[in-house]
């Protein structure tokens, strides 16, 4: 096993694009982020902070409350599911990765404010890929966390709205 960006693994994952084109890459995934419609319903924002890194900012309110007052569980699953899949994506150069399954688990409650969710790959290099991400509270304690499994796809991430733009 040797260590690589900090993570353990018996093999790279596989072999990105020079330093120029990682970063552009990578500010291409954010761009694709912000692309999406789904993210007109989350005010959010996103940094692609290294190779299998991604931390996505969110502001949770009213609207994302269940009727007992704290945020809802889709919104944890939302956030979680984000930042664990751009991770992955940053490692995946030409394909837009699809997530196959996730598990979620919830630590503590919510309630509105600024979260942050952070997310990591764990393994994977060819075609199926583990993430994972923690969802951390205005007082920095952990309110979830969850792992997925990643599936590269057919579609071409150039091809994507937002994707090119942001090339």
């Amino acid at each position: 096993m040797r260590c690589w960006q900090g993570y353990m693994s018996s093999t790279p994952p596989e072999s990105g694009p020079a330093q120029s084109g990682q970063e552009a890459h990578f500010r291409a995934l954010e761009s694709l982020y912000r692309a999406a419609p789904i993210n007109r319903l989350f005010e959010s924002e996103i940094e692609i902070t290294g190779p299998g890194k991604c931390d996505i900012r969110f502001d949770v309110d009213e609207r994302h409350l269940h009727a007992a007052g704290a945020v809802h569980g889709t919104a944890y699953f939302k956030m979680l599911d984000d930042a664990a899949f751009y991770a992955v994506n940053s490692l995946v150069t030409d394909r837009f990765v699809l997530t196959t399954a996730f598990n979620l688990l919830f630590t503590r409650p919510l309630r509105p404010g600024r979260l942050r969710a952070t997310g990591r790959w764990l393994s994977g290099r060819r075609r199926v890929y583990v993430g994972e991400a923690r969802l951390i509270d205005a007082d920095g304690e952990e309110a979830g966390r969850g792992t997925g499994t990643f599936m590269r796809s057919r579609i071409p991430l150039a091809g994507l709205p937002g994707y090119a733009d942001g090339a």
